[in-house]
């Protein structure tokens, strides 16, 4: 019997179970332009509300794999192993961490993405970078692999083409914030990548896209069985984005600090978080060799500089600047106690860092650098934060929301940890 659109659609509205072939029908049919978007947002809204069983989700995955090519990367003569970050505030450990690992021999094909909303975007923080491109051809990264270790770069129209689609449509629909939906995007552009090994960096707090731990942890779970499912090893991390990670909160600010972070120095937590994942990766990869010392040696620096120079880009070029740097001061001495991730990254989002929707454009030099971090001592007038304005218009929305941001008291808040669990 045929399959029709409106039996799928009643069936998961109700509660019920999607068939492998309703699956197949309705992601084959969205693709291919058969389905209405109408009828595939009413679709994604059905699933947000009702959810997807363990069986729906992997044929739900599957189909979408499925829609497009698989990279081959079995010849490199280098283990394969990637990382997905779901996203947060001053997260630039993709810039520092794609090198390290590739530096300590391993190969890394991170398909990236931009940023949407308080959560910035790596392709947006390369592109801070004169001359580099996102675009990268898909039948040259398994030649940039060999030479290089890492690629950087946009999703392929070639990989899972129904998950881009999908996605674009979600994001109007406000059906993005869905654990399998979520969960079947990842993994179908990781496995269509060619990667055999994973490590997940599930963020938890105000920051991040599921701030609440429950949520999070179940996004990590549903992540780690379907790479499984699909044979690939899959690790995941829970770390914190209750602030913002580092201090800097911008594209070229943040590649500033990855720069610092790849050089030896940079924030304490940038190169804890970025060390706890490198040190799973390069397990995974079956690689014996210690990334602290990798880095220490300055060898990621030379694979970034490479990294960027075959996409095009000038390692050596100076980032862009803001014409205009606002301070936002202490209102009492004491301890900075708390400075809330989500309210910073709205911040650099109104000073033009990031976007409203995916075509709108981003300001490379705009942005929040946090002077102060929680637990640091601080007098009244010090500078917290400073803001980095390139257009004067957008100031007055970026001091709104850091309204609240932050707090001073005058004993210093508890140490909490920056990684808050593994899951395997």
């Amino acid at each position: 019997m045929a399959t029709d659109i409106l039996d799928v659609l009643r069936t998961k509205r109700d509660g019920g179970t999607l068939t492998d072939e309703q699956i197949r029908f309705v992601l084959d049919g969205f693709t291919a332009g058969t389905v209405a978007d109408e009828q595939m947002a009413a679709l994604c809204m059905a699933v947000v509300l009702r959810g997807l069983g363990p069986a729906e989700l992997a044929t739900w995955t599957q189909v979408m794999l499925d829609s497009g090519t698989r990279l081959d990367l079995s010849t490199l003569g280098r283990p394969v192993v990637d990382k997905h970050s779901t996203g947060g505030v001053g997260d630039k450990v993709s810039l520092v961490l794609v090198p390290l690992v590739a530096a300590c021999g391993a190969a890394v094909p991170q398909l990236a993405g931009r940023g949407l909303g308080h959560t910035g975007g790596t392709l947006d923080k390369l592109e801070a970078i004169a001359g580099w491109s996102s675009q990268l051809p898909l039948a040259a990264m398994p030649r940039v692999l060999a030479e290089v270790g890492g690629v950087i770069c946009g999703a392929s129209d070639e990989l899972a083409p129904a998950d881009r689609r999908l996605y674009a449509l979600r994001d109007v629909t406000a059906t993005v914030e869905s654990v399998p939906l979520i969960a079947s995007s990842i993994m179908a552009k990781k496995v269509a990548s060619g990667t055999r090994a994973l490590v997940l960096d599930v963020k938890v707090g105000s920051g991040a896209f599921l701030p609440e731990p429950e949520r999070a942890r179940e996004l990590a779970r549903t992540l780690v069985g379907l790479g499984r499912d699909h044979g690939v090893e899959t690790v995941a991390l829970l770390t914190a984005m209750d602030t913002p990670l580092g201090r800097a909160c911008g594209n070229a600010l943040e590649v500033t600090e990855a720069i610092e972070v790849l050089q030896g120095g940079g924030p304490a937590d940038v190169v804890e978080v970025t060390l706890a994942l490198a040190r799973e990766m390069v397990a995974l990869a079956g690689l014996d060799v210690d990334p602290a010392a990798v880095l220490a040696s300055g060898r990621a620096l030379d694979t970034f500089d490479a990294m960027v120079r075959a996409q095009g880009g000038d390692p050596e070029a100076p980032l862009p600047t803001a014409p205009e740097v606002v301070p936002v001061r202490a209102p009492a001495t004491g301890h900075l106690a708390r400075l809330d991730a989500r309210a910073v990254g709205v911040a650099a989002w109104r000073l033009g860092a990031g976007r409203a929707r995916q075509e709108d454009p981003v300001s490379p030099a705009a942005g929040v650098v946090c002077v102060a971090k929680p637990g640091e001592a601080v007098a009244a007038g010090d500078v917290v934060l400073e803001l980095h304005v390139d257009d004067p218009d957008r100031l007055d929305g970026a001091l709104a929301a850091l309204d609240g941001a932050f707090e001073v008291t005058p004993d210093p808040p508890p140490v909490r940890p920056l990684v808050l669990d593994r899951l395997t």
